[in-house]
């Protein structure tokens, strides 16, 4: 904005020299007091408040003359005072403003569209102004043919997109189809402010499903190779955000089969905020089977290992949650290891900084684990497990869950489990089982479970039969508890047949001279033949909680009981 403090535009309207040298009156009186008094207010615009009182009444007067000489001064001086005092404003402001909006020179809409976009920073005005029909006006003015009327109309709608409550009332509107028209511009700050506002449209389904209707799909692709940094950030942070729906990443897999190549390049940019919202997109894409094969053909793990082992909190944020989501797919486990993802995983273990970053660490090494002995190996190897045992007790519950969870893999391997009970992973897991968190107690209750079948040395369960916390004989007592969950019952169960049929003499005795276990599993046992007898007699026992499962088990585990004291 130029400087009004002399307001040149005032004073060129007060008249026309004519050829005696005397001044034609052009205005009304009214006019002159106005144009008189708001150049006072500007000379002491520091300690003037435009918005109320006799300043806002000179700016209005002006405003609402039939001189576009007026309505200039007016729109200029409401563009400059705004852009340097946001605040909350009422009717009797934004009504001049609005009203100077639907002149037709286009001096005065440039000005006051870029006023009103000014006021719309501030929260309370973003409501007022759509409330007031500024929405319906601003659509009109991004139709402009003058691009700098076009600019400042979509940024205003774009500060008014920010506001949950403007959203919906936008996206019914024809600004969407504008915005993704305008989003083509060749004018980089339309372009700019487009595809900014598109963005403020995709935080929620029903929104981003009518964006996706208005066709702007392929214009973000397209703008992806953009030479402009924010332009590339917005597009593609509107696509992570668009992905984010299944239905919406099978319109983008049938739109351009080169997206996920775009992405991946976008994760070399120079702009930091860029790499970390391409890592983010490919991440809500690779929510799908497709895209976690796709990333990984197209080379993308590279560029996600540099992005990982960055000291940038937000690039490891989004890096390690989009390997987390590749490394779903059984076939991605072994590319994964062999690019050298598993020590800096293992490093982030530690990132105590950041809940989530531990939490895609760990869930991914647990991916990785899944399906391959020698992936297992390999983590093991690397050190997870001490690591795992080192930090358990540290961190937060979801990074618990999440660790005894990859043990409870790890532990499914009988070449490792020697070497697991080696680690001693039995005295950080028994005190697990009693945790607060059931999911922490059935993932270590599991993977002891785990490691106690079809082993040849069962000392590494004798030493922990009474400690740590009560032991493995506190554990099994209380999972086999009948107010516990069936589930945590049938874990109870299959662990001692497991001890059972390890046949260490030691253990086996430590089990039978626990009156609680005994009497716990000959309850369930009983229980399958009460089952039974309902069954023969005609009852429906399709709704019984208890799982058939368990039934056979305990019977089996009682009836071993009774032979071994035989």
């Amino acid at each position: 904005m130029g400087n009004l403090s002399s307001c040149s535009c005032c004073q060129d309207c007060f008249g026309k020299r004519s050829r005696n040298g005397l001044y034609e009156p052009l205005l009304q009186e009214n006019e002159r007091d106005a144009i008189a008094e708001l150049l006072q207010f500007l000379e002491n615009r520091s300690r003037t408040n435009f918005f109320e009182g006799e300043p806002l009444r000179a700016l209005s007067t002006l405003a609402f003359s039939d001189n576009v000489d007026l309505q200039r001064s007016a729109a200029l001086a409401f563009a400059e005072i705004t852009e340097k005092d946001v605040r909350q404003v009422g009717r009797e402001t934004l009504s001049p403003i609005l009203f100077l909006l639907q002149s037709h020179d286009v001096e005065v809409q440039r000005a006051a569209s870029a006023a009103l976009g000014n006021l719309a920073v501030n929260a309370e005005n973003k409501l007022l102004i759509v409330k007031l029909g500024g929405l319906e006006q601003l659509v009109r003015q991004m139709g402009s043919p003058n691009v700098e009327v076009q600019c400042n109309a979509v940024g205003c709608i774009t500060n008014l997109a920010t506001h949950d409550e403007n959203k919906a009332k936008i996206a019914k509107s024809d600004a969407l189809r504008l915005l993704v028209d305008l989003a083509r511009s060749k004018d980089q700050r339309v372009q700019r402010n487009a595809t900014g506002a598109l963005l403020n449209m995709t935080h929620t389904q029903e929104n981003r499903q009518q964006l996706v209707n208005a066709g702007a799909i392929p214009v973000l692709i397209s703008l992806l190779s953009s030479p402009d940094a924010d332009v590339q950030y917005y597009c593609t942070t509107a696509l992570s955000n668009i992905a984010v729906d299944a239905v919406n990443r099978k319109k983008l897999a049938q739109s351009d089969s080169r997206l996920v190549q775009y992405l991946i390049a976008l994760m070399e940019s120079k702009s930091l905020k860029v790499q970390c919202q391409a890592a983010l997109a490919l991440r809500n894409l690779a929510s799908d089977e497709k895209y976690q094969l796709e990333i990984v053909r197209c080379k993308g793990l590279t560029p996600l290992l540099r992005l990982l082992k960055s000291s940038f909190l937000p690039l490891i944020l989004s890096s390690v949650a989009c390997i987390r989501n590749i490394s779903i797919h059984p076939t991605n486990e072994s590319p994964i290891i062999e690019e050298g993802f598993v020590n800096p995983l293992i490093e982030l273990l530690s990132y105590d900084d950041n809940e989530e970053i531990q939490c895609h660490a760990i869930s991914t090494l647990r991916n990785l684990a899944a399906s391959s002995e020698r992936n297992k190996r390999a983590i093991v190897d690397a050190g997870a497990v001490e690591r795992i045992r080192m930090l358990i007790n540290q961190v937060p519950t979801s990074v618990q869950t999440e660790m005894t969870a990859a043990i409870a893999v790890l532990a499914l391997s009988d070449e490792l489990k020697p070497r697991l009970l080696r680690m001693k992973v039995l005295e950080v897991l028994v005190p697990l089982t009693t945790s607060q968190n059931m999911e922490v107690q059935g993932n270590s209750a599991a993977a002891i479970g785990n490691l106690s079948s079809k082993v040849k040395d069962y000392t590494p369960f004798v030493e922990v039969w009474s400690s740590p916390s009560g032991g493995l004989r506190a554990f099994l007592i209380h999972f086999l508890n009948e107010s516990q969950d069936i589930s945590f019952q049938h874990i109870g169960v299959w662990t001692i047949e497991q001890f059972l049929e390890g046949n260490d003499i030691q253990l086996v005795s430590l089990i039978e001279d626990t009156p609680e276990i005994i009497r716990d599993v000959r309850r369930i046992a009983r229980l399958a033949e009460s089952r039974a007898k309902k069954t023969e007699a005609g009852f429906d026992e399709a709704n019984d909680e208890m799982d058939g499962d368990i039934y056979a088990l305990a019977k089996r585990v009682a009836n071993a009981f009774s032979t071994e004291k035989q």
